[in-house]
C-alpha cells in the first residue's frame, strides 16, 4: 500500500477520538443517579483490535473491537430527599471511576497526538521521495 503509515494514522486518531468521545459520555454523567428499581448509569469501555499483520496486504492499524458498560453492583447512596429516592431513602449512584475516566483520557489524547505525528511523519516521507523521484 502506497500510503500505509498515512492509514495506519489515521486509524489510530480514528480509535482515539472514539475513546475520547466515551469517556467525555462516561465524565458527563459521574453524578447521574438513577431510582432504586432502575438499571444504574455504567461507564462506556472501549476495546480495541489490531488491524492486519506485518505479512498481509491489510497494512496496520486500529480499530474498535467492542463498546462494553462497567459491570458491577452499583452503589447505593442515602438520599432520603431525592426525587428518585426508593422507600427506604437510597438512589443508584453511577458506575464510573472519575479517576481512572481521567486517566484513560490523558491517555487517549496522548494516543490521538501520537497518532496524528504518525499521519504528518508519513506525509512528509512521501513528499521526500516525490522530490528524489523529480530529481529536484
Amino acid at each position: 500500500m502506497t500510503f500505509s503509515i498515512i492509514d495506519t494514522g489515521l486509524t489510530g486518531a480514528g480509535f482515539s477520538r472514539y475513546w475520547m468521545e466515551n469517556i467525555a459520555h462516561n465524565i458527563a454523567n459521574v453524578n447521574t443517579v438513577r431510582g432504586g428499581d432502575e438499571e444504574p448509569f455504567r461507564a462506556r469501555m472501549v476495546e480495541a483490535r489490531a488491524l492486519g499483520t506485518r505479512d498481509s496486504d491489510e497494512g496496520l492499524g486500529v480499530a474498535v473491537s467492542d463498546v462494553r458498560d462497567a459491570e458491577g453492583d452499583a452503589p447505593l447512596v442515602f438520599d432520603p430527599n431525592h426525587p428518585l429516592a426508593d422507600e427506604a431513602g437510597y438512589v443508584k449512584a453511577p458506575l464510573v471511576d472519575l479517576a481512572g475516566e481521567l486517566t484513560n483520557l490523558i491517555q487517549a489524547q496522548r494516543s490521538y497526538q501520537v497518532s496524528l505525528k504518525v499521519i504528518q511523519s508519513g506525509e512528509e516521507a512521501y513528499q521526500s521521495a516525490l522530490r528524489i523521484g523529480s530529481g529536484r
